[in-house]
């Protein structure tokens, strides 16, 4: 007797370990805090709506080599990106259902970003506009548009300030190209970015995410950088996928929807505010207005572009524009 309830307590034990499912969230590289809030506030939140034990795992770097990562063999169940190109790219792998973007809501984009300066404490160069970016003397850390979405939208974001100012492509060309003149070396990703210019002090001001502020504030310590918010900036929209090759593999393909979905809550979008994030819900991003400044944003769309990837295929593939304008150092 005492033989049979031991067996049936370790066929219950292994029923639960079965039943406890781990889930890969692969996202880009300035996004590690948020995510680990996001995991910590959905593990007990799935717990309680689904009644199962989930871990979730994450791994971040610049965007572009994420993709590429997944794309060889990197067994992604979700990911969340910063830009639509690099979702495309698994999609056209086939790695990511064509029709993506209509399996969640605002074109399966839960949160938004933008550009804008981080600059040493008491902004010591005076920076306030693109336009600071070009002048003599001046240091611009920027991610490399080649590896990752934070650099492709801070070079847009500096394309755009021409264009809207009623500028030609070819102006828009020349002010960009004096940019990346005054920028000593091109980081891989945004955290990476972070590092050169606060543990390496390379550079006067850094291009990046809005929410990298909070990221800054919590691992430097307040008071490190001033914030700049430019004239005008770039919409970033942050879309996610599941990648349909894992799920099907490990059998978490509900699990990974039901973590998609998660980030549409107000749960997750609180969190995103307090990660400088912006919320797709105009309830929450209406109640965190002092943390968002107001400020004048352009879409992609705005440049003369139908899509992102269009945008790529003008600027960034090889032999785009940023080739011709950027010379290695």
């Amino acid at each position: 007797m005492k033989y049979k309830l031991l067996l049936a307590s370790l066929a219950l034990a292994a029923s639960g370990a079965a039943s406890s499912q781990t889930l890969l969230n692969v996202s880009y590289d300035v996004a590690r805090e948020f995510y680990k809030d996001i995991n910590a506030a959905f593990v007990p939140w799935y717990k309680k709506s689904a009644g199962k034990d989930v871990k979730i795992e994450q791994s971040h770097a610049g965007s572009s080599a994420q993709a590429r990562a997944v794309a060889d063999g990197l067994d992604a169940d979700v990911v969340t990106m910063n830009t639509t190109t690099d979702i495309d790219f698994l999609a056209d792998k086939g790695l990511v259902a064509k029709d993506w973007r209509q399996r969640f809501p605002n074109n399966a984009a839960p949160t938004t970003s933008t550009m804008l300066f981080l600059t040493r404490n008491g902004n010591p160069k005076g920076i306030k506009d693109w336009d600071d970016l070009v002048k003599p003397g001046v240091q611009v850390v920027v991610v490399n548009p080649k590896t990752g979405g934070n650099g492709r939208y801070a070079y847009l974001a500096a394309w755009g300030y021409i264009k809207k100012k009623g500028g030609t492509d070819a102006q828009a060309a020349e002010f960009v190209g004096k940019l990346y003149k005054n920028v000593p070396v091109l980081a891989r990703g945004g955290r990476d970015a972070t590092t050169a210019f606060l543990q390496r002090n390379i550079g006067d001001v850094l291009v990046t995410f809005e929410s990298e502020v909070e990221s800054v504030n919590q691992e430097f310590g307040a008071n490190k950088v001033d914030v700049v918010y430019p004239s005008v900036s770039i919409v970033a929209n942050n879309p996610v996928a599941v990648v349909e090759r894992t799920v099907a593999k490990k059998g978490t393909a509900d699990l990974a929807k039901a973590y998609l979905n998660f980030l549409y809550t107000p749960e997750a979008q609180e969190i995103a505010a307090k990660h400088h994030i912006r919320p797709s819900n105009a309830d929450v991003l209406k109640k965190h207005a002092a943390t968002f400044k107001p400020i004048k944003l352009f879409t992609v769309q705005e440049l003369g572009y139908p899509s992102l990837a269009e945008a790529q295929k003008v600027h960034f593939n090889d032999g785009g524009q940023f080739d011709k304008i950027y010379t290695v150092k």
